[in-house]
């Protein structure tokens, strides 16, 4: 196993390498707010780095992977992020499925879905919120009822239900559902981490045209749909302690990519503050003096959420990370048209064509509601962290 810093410079040289030609005009494509630019081309580029074994760069090599250390996963995501190559397309089914079926599915459903996962050949969605159940999964009502088969197998699983806020479903070959599959069950218990294909009759799927004019939400409608009885994830009744895993996987060492695509906006504002003068203005320094020393605190809240990944995945601390660059994020965008000043009230061109920085302000106001609100983080720390009372529920 190759150091830290030889696996660094590896990554490094191998992104110089191949970020050209075909695939040069893919930087900085792509990510929230912007899944809709050059996708195809994406998809292309993610198979292209799978060929090469940079996918899945953490998971054990008897599953495809690579077995990175920790550290190493951290240096390539900082590289790839540095790199500013295109946002991932495959990231759900990499970064929250696969590690889930490493450590909960059967061999039969890891040999299935992980090698697809690793070549880039299926993408994954997630299918968790509701109408009625956004950031109160345990209130889920999509149901699933077996048909057919015994005790010991066989027969199908049929769905019925929706889901909503689905990222890049339209894209996606298969959901992982969270349903209801104990008839009278309330609340966290009776629920079924459920493996289904999209690709069927039963599902019609609707993209949700958001604030920026793009499309990568979706609503996911279930209507019968069917996935095999053994693409059950844990035992029946048993999805909320899978999903609540899953959920943690979502707060891995990608996030210290993340933090250096943040670092590059503040970078910009600053730069843009400077030549259109608003830095002139002492309430605009403030607020980028207060942008800065959040960062760093977003920094050191990702380094210490990563000593829960260590120990297989990260614990409820991992949310005061989440409200903290959620928040930040949201506060950028806003100090990013005040920068701007009149100007960012003029779109690009017609008909809705947005700058950067509207793109910005626009879409990280979703950053406090998508994987978990900020009202939901916090009663997950105060619950779970600092060991106060529940909240009443009815």
């Amino acid at each position: 196993m190759s150091s830290v810093e030889e696996f660094r410079t590896e990554a490094r040289a191998w992104l110089r390498a191949h970020l050209t030609g075909e695939f040069a005009g893919l930087r900085g494509r792509g990510g929230p707010g912007r899944e809709h630019e050059a996708f195809a081309e994406r998809l292309a580029w993610e198979r292209h780095m799978a060929a090469a074994g940079w996918t899945c760069i953490g998971w054990p090599r008897e599953y495809g992977g690579r077995g990175a250390t920790l550290a190493q996963q951290v240096a390539f995501h900082e590289e790839y992020a540095l790199a500013e190559a295109p946002a991932r397309v495959g990231h759900i089914g990499e970064q929250l499925l696969g590690p889930t079926l490493i450590a909960f599915g059967t061999p039969a459903q890891r040999a299935r879905f992980l090698p697809k996962i690793v070549s880039v050949e299926e993408l994954w969605c997630q299918g968790y919120s509701e109408p009625d159940a956004g950031s109160d999964l345990a209130n889920v009502r999509t149901r699933a009822e077996r048909d057919g088969g015994d005790g010991d197998g066989g027969g199908d699983w049929v769905v019925t239900g929706q889901k909503i806020w689905t990222s890049l479903a339209h894209e996606s070959d298969w959901c992982f559902v969270v349903a209801r599959t104990e008839p009278g069950s309330v609340r966290h218990a009776g629920l079924s981490y459920l493996l289904v294909p999209l690709d069927q009759p039963g599902v019609e799927i609707r993209p949700i045209t958001q604030l920026t004019g793009t499309s990568e939400f979706n609503e996911v409608f279930f209507d019968g749909a069917r996935t095999d009885a053994d693409n059950i994830v844990g035992a029946p009744g048993d999805g909320w302690r899978i999903a609540m895993a899953t959920l943690g996987f979502e707060r891995g060492v990608s996030t210290l990519g993340q933090q250096v695509g943040f670092r590059r906006e503040l970078t910009a504002v600053i730069e843009l503050a400077k030549a259109n003068g608003a830095a002139a203005d002492p309430l605009i320094r403030d607020r980028i003096a207060r942008a800065w020393t959040g960062l760093e605190t977003i920094r050191c809240n990702a380094l210490r959420m990563l000593d829960g990944v260590a120990a297989g995945a990260p614990g409820p601390e991992a949310s005061i990370g989440k409200i903290f660059w959620a928040t930040w994020h949201r506060e950028l965008g806003e100090l990013a048209m005040d920068v701007c000043g009149a100007d960012g009230m003029l779109a690009a061109g017609e008909p809705y064509d947005l700058t950067g920085w509207q793109r910005l302000f626009l879409f990280s106001r979703s950053d406090t509601i998508y994987a978990g609100s900020n009202e939901i983080q916090r009663n997950v720390i105060a619950e779970r962290v600092l060991g106060l009372p529940k909240e009443a529920r009815a």
